[in-house]
């Protein structure tokens, strides 16, 4: 998938962990990619918008 215009963003709670960070773009056609905030050239993990959606909530629930 061309990852040209993906928007990328980091969560707001990642301000005080050295930069160790995960961010996501979520604004590509059916798929949410999520890469290293460190490597932003290395590998993306892409997933479908309803298993992210089902992951953060699972997340956000334990949390």
């Amino acid at each position: 998938m061309d990852l040209t215009g993906a928007t990328w963003r980091k969560s707001s709670r990642s301000s005080g962990n050295q930069g160790d960070c995960v961010e996501v773009a979520d604004n590509l056609p059916g798929a949410v990619a999520v890469r290293d905030s460190k490597d932003r050239r290395g590998p993306v993990l892409m997933f479908a918008p309803a298993s992210w959606a089902a992951f953060v909530a699972q997340l956000a629930e334990h949390h």
